[in-house]
């Protein structure tokens, strides 16, 4: 193969991380790329909150639609954004090296941080797990729902006269957006979206192209994204469920913690356990249900209605 056409999100931050791993697959294969541009849901239909819409698919879908019809050989995804289940004909085939899996936050006023916030600050965010963890550790804020872009996000502290905005911090820092940082946020403290900072290279199975991006695994990276998707999996988690985890080297294995939180941010189930990458996430997440997390994704469901 001379030419490996890269399918992408149009965002910026999307398109900063395919360019990226676009130049490292030429110059590990020694090909050719392009990219492909395709339009999510989750990108056309951003006035909506995600978990109103179905959930973390949206971002890929159309993605892997695009290889699956052979209009594109390989996909870069963040790897936060995946269901737990791919697709039957598709394989995830590298991990590369993670970035800080952080959440940052972007104060309007620069130079805070969350502890410095006045009381009844406004933050902005739309993610589920990051306002239940807000609410958790400040519930005298306001949390202001918020979707788009990195860019748009950052426009919005102004427009929306917002105090501060909770971003990933390794999506500010590929786009060359770190000075924007004001606090990095401790993950002992404030737990990141599973498989945050880590990309996901996705082709189709089978095919000898799946086996040469291995040259791109990071062992590290890799071992993280196992245990955090195997917690993702146990849980039967997506975009509506505040879910958060971290995977950290332990000797030949990982470290896993994660939580489950309700909505309010009022109950916060943990679970932690140290083993091989995919036991580490099934043990943490069931310890995390026994901590109170069935009892919280039994009510979450409920009240969407499912069973």
């Amino acid at each position: 193969m001379s030419l490996v056409r890269i399918a992408t999100r149009g965002s910026e931050l999307a398109l900063a991380q395919a360019r990226a791993m676009a130049a490292r697959v030429e110059r590990a294969l020694g090909v050719r790329s392009e990219l492909v541009i395709v339009q999510t849901s989750g990108d056309r239909l951003q006035d909506r909150p995600l978990q109103a819409l179905g959930g973390k698919g949206l971002f890929v879908k159309e993605i892997e639609e695009a290889l699956l019809a052979h209009r594109a050989d390989l996909a870069v995804h963040s790897a936060k954004d995946l269901p737990a289940a791919t697709p039957p004909g598709l394989a995830l085939v590298a991990w590369p090296e993670r970035a800080d899996p952080s959440d940052a936050l972007v104060c309007r006023r620069r130079g805070g941080g969350l502890d410095a916030l006045p009381r009844g600050a406004r933050v902005g965010t739309g993610s589920v797990r990051r306002a239940a963890q807000l609410r958790a550790l400040r519930p005298d804020l306001v949390v202001v729902p918020l979707r788009g872009n990195v860019p748009t996000r950052l426009r919005k502290l102004d427009e929306l006269e917002l105090d501060a905005v909770l971003l990933a911090s390794a999506g500010l820092v590929r786009l060359g957006l770190a000075g924007r940082i004001d606090e990095r946020l401790d993950p002992a403290r404030f737990l990141p979206a599973l498989a945050q900072g880590i990309l996901a290279l996705e082709a189709r199975a089978e095919e000898p192209l799946a086996r040469e991006l291995a040259a791109l695994d990071d062992p590290e990276a890799a071992r993280a994204a196992a245990a955090e998707r195997a917690f993702l999996r146990r849980l039967e988690g997506d975009c509506a469920v505040p879910l958060a985890g971290l995977a950290t080297p332990e000797g030949e294995g990982v470290r896993m913690r994660g939580l489950v939180a309700s909505l309010d941010g009022r109950r916060l189930a943990r679970g932690e356990a140290a083993a091989a990458p995919v036991e580490a996430g099934r043990l943490a997440a069931e310890a995390a249900l026994r901590d109170g997390g069935a009892e919280i994704l039994a009510e979450l469901r409920a009240a969407e209605g499912r069973v």
